[in-house]
């Protein structure tokens, strides 16, 4: 079954203790959390303190995506929230493959993002390394993107190799996700859907916005 990922950058602040009862309430199955710090992506998120508060509110897991430059530097603080999956980007400048196994280390679920421009055949030495290929389909920074159609292809393209090459790598869809999208995706190979806008910006509710995502992703 997919499981469906609301993400925090689209709540509300204002009440952000009460959003993320209500999302859970509604069947939210781990909370999607980007932390971005300005260089990597040009927007500026949030970073331990709000992390620090969800944390103590949330009942389900945390999924965090590190959209940052130097996660090297602040990996043990992220371990320590205890996520059930923490990613780093393969387009930051560093050496990517200790940083993994500092994660897996930690027992941690191991996650790599790429974004729309990375190919698939660039990151696939780094595959056995993980457990969840992120694949952007929108350039990361920003909520409310279209999703980008010609990502579908890498979904799929993803899944057959690590289907092919007995990889028990979860693929992992951030990015435009609608119960349209999450249809195509799902199809293709996608066994994690972040959704932001398309759950806490709707005018049904979230109970109604996460099952149409969950059902579309069955037919």
């Amino acid at each position: 079954m997919v499981k469906i990922l609301p993400s925090i950058l689209a709540a509300n602040f204002g009440k952000l203790d009460q959003e993320i009862i209500a999302v859970e309430a509604a069947g939210a199955d781990l909370h999607h959390i980007d932390v971005m710090d300005g260089n990597f992506v040009p927007n500026i998120s949030f970073g331990e303190v709000v992390i620090d508060a969800l944390q103590k509110q949330a009942t389900i897991p945390l999924d965090i995506h590190l959209m940052i430059n130097d996660p090297e530097k602040y990996l043990k603080n992220f371990l320590a929230y205890k996520p059930a999956y923490l990613t780093i980007h393969a387009e930051i400048p560093a050496e990517i493959e200790p940083l993994l196994l500092q994660i897996r280390a930690a027992d941690c679920k191991v996650g790599l993002a790429i974004k729309p421009k990375t190919s698939f055949t660039e990151i696939k030495e780094f595959l056995h390394l993980i457990d969840m290929l992120v694949i952007m389909t929108v350039e990361p920074g920003f909520g409310g993107q279209k999703f980008i159609a010609e990502m579908v292809e890498k979904i799929a393209e993803a899944k057959e190799y690590c289907t092919r090459n007995n990889l028990a790598v979860e693929i992992e869809v951030d990015g435009g996700i609608n119960t349209e999208t999450a249809m195509i995706a799902s199809a293709a190979g996608a066994t994690l859907l972040v959704a932001g806008s398309t759950i806490y910006n709707q005018s049904d509710t979230y109970e109604k916005n996460i099952k149409n995502i969950r059902n579309a992703c069955s037919i």
